[in-house]
């Protein structure tokens, strides 16, 4: 039977096999995307803390994951109270059939639609893990992402998605601008604020040494790719609205990822963390809108999306020197605002019959609604972060000691360590002092030895020292250090 002719059931469902295919493979994509995120962190970010990442995005996905199946999903999706929260009705996923539909989601079965939404709930608190990597302490970290899912995301989801107050307002938000990343990038920069700079931010501007841009790259192309599935999943039917989603999504990632490529090689050399970060903006920003625009605007919104979230990193990092470590109130919460608002400006009703058209199309209403959303969403997600982060500072403490950050997050937090031998350059191994240096003969100084030695005996740690010579200290199981020296030609 051709879509056209399908009658809806006595509740409104038209439930279809190719619809929840769809939206099945987009959810399983969405899942992939947060292993995903842990790669791209752990990648960007120093080697000592590389478990940190992991154990702090895969313990967020069992333990939101578990939250939305016994009320997460019905306090987002539930009947309606007062427009701010849902209800109890689906505590433990009740009524959540295999074979009907919600009322958000006619032609998909109920428990697919939960499911994919799921996902959502899930990724938002662990995109704030990039702004305060490597000196929280890992149970406030846990804390932190379970208290802010309660009371952050899940009362803004059901404001705009679960039939809350600011979706009777008819805000747009296709796949989650601003339910996602507008908050997620508003609480990144209040958790910044709070904790402070790392030890030798100055030293390295903000920008520390990444510990394996390979992995890095291989997060960022997994993200890529879950995007289609993030974005063109929302639509949550297989047609039109789906595909151009997806043409939109690409639109931007490239538009977005061209202005950080040519503004890097313009400074100095084409960087490689340049274009990654260029690429995640631009989908963050296309989200809210993808399935509301068209490509000519994609490409529009993809350029203004990559200069704005370089400015944003330029202000805020390196202007105003906030410790948001992998920028995620610029490449997420700055994104996410502009491609809000751009829906208020160019959405047309014509692609997507859900949506309303944006001022260049007669409706300046749009315009309005949308920047009420924001600035309600930023301000909300805003304050309750720090209230959140003030009650964990003063139950558990937020902050690592300067020795746990010295020594990194997996070996003090975790009693693990991600690489057995690892070659690290000097900055990294020791970037407590000032400078490194060695000997009249070429050796390393004494104290770099005495620093080596303080690392548990079972780390094995390689490190460089001097600009003509080269010399290798391992340390060995036992503790013993080997040296071993290398000429440059």
């Amino acid at each position: 039977m051709k879509r056209e002719e399908m009658v809806p059931d006595e509740d409104g469902c038209m439930v279809n096999d190719s619809d929840t295919a769809w939206v099945l493979v987009a959810t399983i994509l969405v899942l992939g995307m947060m292993p995903a995120l842990a790669f791209f962190e752990g990648g960007l970010l120093r080697s000592k803390n590389t478990l940190s990442f992991i154990t702090q995005i895969f313990s967020g996905i069992v333990a939101l994951g578990f939250l939305w199946d016994i009320f997460g999903y019905s306090l987002v999706f539930g009947t309606d109270h007062g427009g701010v929260i849902g209800s109890y009705e689906h505590f433990l996923l009740l009524g959540v059939d295999y074979w009907k539909c919600s009322p958000h989601a006619p032609y998909i079965p109920a428990a697919c639609f939960a499911l994919f939404q799921m996902m959502f709930a899930t990724i938002t608190p662990l995109l704030m893990t990039g702004s305060y990597a490597e000196r929280i302490k890992w149970k406030s970290a846990f804390f932190l992402t379970v208290m802010w899912e309660i009371f952050i995301f899940y009362p803004v989801a059901h404001w705009i998605w679960g039939g809350g107050w600011l979706q009777k307002m008819d805000v747009l938000d296709f796949a989650g601008g601003i339910v996602i990343h507008t908050s997620a990038g508003a609480g990144s920069l209040v958790i910044a604020l709070m904790l402070g700079r790392r030890k030798h931010f100055n030293k390295y501007h903000g920008e520390f040494p990444p510990s394996n841009l390979p992995m890095a790259a291989l997060g960022a192309a997994l993200l890529w790719m879950g995007w289609f599935g993030f974005n063109a999943g929302s639509a949550l039917r297989a047609g039109s609205v789906a595909v151009s989603a997806v043409a939109s999504t690409q639109i931007a990632a490239c538009s977005s990822g061209i202005v950080w490529l040519f503004i890097s090689w313009a400074k100095n050399k084409p960087s490689t963390v340049a274009l990654l970060n260029g690429v995640i903006a631009g989908l963050a920003g296309i989200t809210p809108a993808s399935g509301y625009v068209d490509s000519q605007a994609s490409i529009i919104i993809g350029l203004i999306l990559g200069f704005g979230s370089y400015l944003s990193v330029y202000i805020l990092k390196h202007k105003l020197r906030i410790d948001d470590a992998l920028d995620v109130s610029s490449v997420h919460g700055v994104t996410g605002i502009i491609g809000s608002i751009a829906i208020g400006f160019c959405s047309q009703k014509s692609l997507n019959p859900d949506g309303f058209d944006g001022l260049i199309y007669g409706n300046a209403r749009q315009l309005g609604v949308q920047t009420l959303a924001v600035v309600v969403v930023a301000a909300y997600a805003g304050v309750g972060t720090f209230i959140i982060c003030w009650i964990i500072d003063k139950t558990f403490g937020l902050k690592i000691s300067p020795e746990k950050e010295e020594e990194g997050l997996d070996i003090t937090e975790h009693k693990e360590f991600a690489y057995h031998n690892l070659m690290l350059t000097g900055h990294e191994l020791y970037d407590d002092l000032e400078e490194i240096g060695s000997d009249d003969e070429g050796h390393p100084h004494e104290s770099h030895m005495s620093a080596a030695m303080r690392l548990p005996n079972r780390i094995m740690h390689s490190f460089q020292f001097g600009k003509k010579h080269r010399h290798y200290s391992r340390i060995s199981f036992d503790g013993n250090i080997n040296v071993a020296s290398e000429t440059d030609n």
